[in-house]
């Protein structure tokens, strides 16, 4: 059973994040898949990107342990930064779908889906600087535009828990829904899909401005995360994590 499912149908290319036991906790291995899927995406019959998780889980972020069998040595794992420039790369619309938790990545990942549908039940937090770290994925440029920089700092610095309106509110999240965001998300997913492809991959790249500046924040980003990753700070708080 594969930890991405993937499936097509009317457009809609659907990248489901299937490792329930681990609250779809990302590994390398999904990451690249991930990565992979996104990059050949432009060559199919495919006109949107629908990410979706499980009930009660979108993603619990990184797996750690997998995360730090590289992350030790001081570099973040290149399956990471090759997910990260794919999503910005892709100019096809890009459409999620979240229940339940979406922590790290789960939750930054979003700053660059076009719109997000998630249930009243979820929840999102970016525990960065619990682990001595510092934001990812560009958050720390898309995330003061979203949101403003009080609430960004909420999310990305201190680590609040933003609830499900509260991430609508600050422009994380397109539409709350009472439960089953999939369906909501397959709705506005197959809408996009019938529209002029054209027209909305210009749309889009107009309103997402400049990749080029998106991926510097990305690169400036990672080489601030290597560095804390072998500081004593980050060490003594994956520690003490791991021992709970």
């Amino acid at each position: 059973m594969s930890a991405i499912e993937t499936s097509i149908a009317d457009g809609v290319l659907t990248l489901r994040l299937n490792r329930p036991e681990k609250k779809n906790a990302l590994s390398r291995a999904m990451y690249a898949a991930l990565a992979e899927a996104m990059e050949e995406a432009g060559t199919k019959d495919v006109k949107v990107v629908l990410i979706a998780g499980q009930s009660g889980a979108f993603s619990a972020g990184n797996d750690l342990a997998d995360f730090l069998a590289v992350a030790s040595g001081g570099e973040v794992p290149q399956e990471i930064g090759r997910f990260l420039n794919a999503i910005v790369d892709l100019s096809l619309p890009l459409v999620a779908s979240v229940d339940g938790l979406a922590i790290g990545i789960g939750t930054t990942l979003l700053m660059h889906c076009d719109y997000v549908v998630a249930s009243k039940q979820s929840v999102f937090r970016t525990p960065f600087a619990d682990l001595g770290l510092t934001p990812e994925a560009a958050s720390s440029l898309l995330a003061p535009r979203l949101m403003g920089h009080q609430r960004a700092f909420a999310l990305l610095a201190i680590g609040e828990t933003f609830d499900a309106e509260a991430a609508r509110a600050a422009g994380l999240v397109t539409k709350v829904v009472e439960n089953d965001p999939d369906a909501a998300a397959l709705t506005a997913a197959q809408t996009l899909a019938a529209k002029p492809a054209e027209a909305i991959g210009i749309a889009k790249r107009l309103l997402r401005g400049d990749k080029a500046e998106i991926k510097a924040r990305i690169e400036e980003e990672i080489t601030l995360f290597s560095q804390r990753l072998v500081s004593p700070e980050a060490r003594r708080a994956f520690e003490a994590f791991l021992k709970k």
